[in-house]
Formats: structure tokens, C-alpha cells, sequence
């Protein structure tokens, strides 16, 4: 039986870090932000129904980012149309995933918005990783192009952190690199040894 672990966070805590960890040790990682650039990418599956939706969205064929968040400040209903569309791409990528994974013990499902989706309800376990406010700042703002409005735009699209942390099943306070390698390499064990027993 494959335990379905999530992980989520929010911007700056250490996520994407702290995946590649479980990479590291061997552990299949679906990452849902990935799958949505592959889709989005020339060749991917969203080009065409994103084009139909809204031409200009889409530019040497793949679809632009930038020019989709124009459209989305201009017409309140776009955002429902894309989800329409990147949605079912994306839970289908993700069945394709465990379906190719299925006889490893553990999986990470790699979920920035995790809660706010309900992906918890179908995950056996969700691992939210943390930090201090003043480290999440210094990450996030470390980061190219990045400015406060953009930064409290992201926070007020996601769940608070203390309330991910008080819905978690395990959390991880990314305080340094070694450290959160070491408590990823033992929740694993955790989890793989209550899988064997």
C-alpha cells in the first residue's frame, strides 16, 4: 500500500527544498506547479484550449504567463474559465503519476495550495513546512522581481501559516539545510517502517 504524503507551505518556508530531499532519497515527487508549466509549455496539452479561450494568452506556442494574468485583471471570469481547462490536465497528470509509481511505499504530492484545494482529503498525511516570519521575508525577497505588493498578493491567496501548521499531520521548521535533511530521512523511515510492519 503507497502512502500519499502532501506537502505544502507557504512562499518562502522552504518547499521546494525541502521535495528535493525526498528526492534525494528515492522517493517519487509529483509537483503540481511543474505539471502546470509542462502543460503550459509548446507542446503541452493546455496550449490549445487556452487559446481557444483567449488568443493573445498564448505566443510562439506556448502559453504566456504574463499575458494571462493581464487577462485575468481585466475579466473577472477568467480565472474560472482557466481552472476550467488546467484542472482536469492536471488531476489527470497526477492519477498518470501514482499509476506509474504505484508500488513504492511512499509518494509526495507536492501541493502549494494543498488546503485550499481539499487535496488533504484525498492524502493519507500532509507535511507543512514553516519558518520565522523574518526568514520567509528574506527568502522571498531574495528572489528576482519580487516586491511587496506581489508578496501580499501571494499571502492572501493562501491559507495563513498557522493555521496549515495547526491542520498538519507532521511539520517541519526549515531552520537550515541539514537539519531539514535530517527530519525529511526520518519521516521517511516513520513512514516506510509503519508501511513494512
Amino acid at each position: 500500500m503507497t502512502y500519499l504524503l502532501g506537502l505544502t507551505g507557504s512562499i518562502g518556508m522552504g518547499k521546494s527544498t525541502t521535495a528535493g530531499f525526498f528526492r534525494d532519497a528515492d522517493v517519487p515527487v509529483w509537483d503540481a506547479d511543474e505539471t502546470v508549466h509542462r502543460l503550459y509549455a509548446m507542446g503541452g496539452a493546455a496550449v490549445a484550449p487556452i487559446e481557444a479561450l483567449c488568443p493573445k494568452a498564448v505566443s510562439d506556442g506556448a502559453v504566456d504567463r504574463a499575458a494571462l494574468k493581464t487577462w485575468i485583471s481585466k475579466d473577472p471570469k477568467a480565472l474560472g474559465r482557466i481552472e476550467a481547462v488546467i484542472h482536469p490536465l492536471v488531476a489527470a497528470d497526477r492519477q498518470e503519476f501514482l499509476k506509474r509509481h504505484r508500488d513504492k511505499p511512499l509518494i509526495l504530492m507536492d501541493i502549494p495550495l494543498l488546503y485550499e484545494t481539499g487535496a488533504d482529503k484525498w492524502l493519507d498525511g500532509v507535511l507543512v513546512v514553516t519558518t520565522t516570519a523574518e526568514d520567509q521575508r528574506a527568502r522571498v525577497f531574495a528572489r528576482p522581481g519580487m516586491d511587496e505588493e506581489t508578496f501580499q498578493l501571494i499571502l492572501s491567496r493562501q491559507m495563513p501559516d498557522a493555521e496549515k501548521r495547526a491542520r498538519a499531520d507532521c511539520v517541519i521548521e526549515t531552520r537550515s539545510l541539514e537539519q531539514t535533511r535530517q527530519e525529511v530521512e526520518t519521516l521517511i523511515r516513520q513512514i516506510t517502517g509503519a508501511q513494512d510492519a
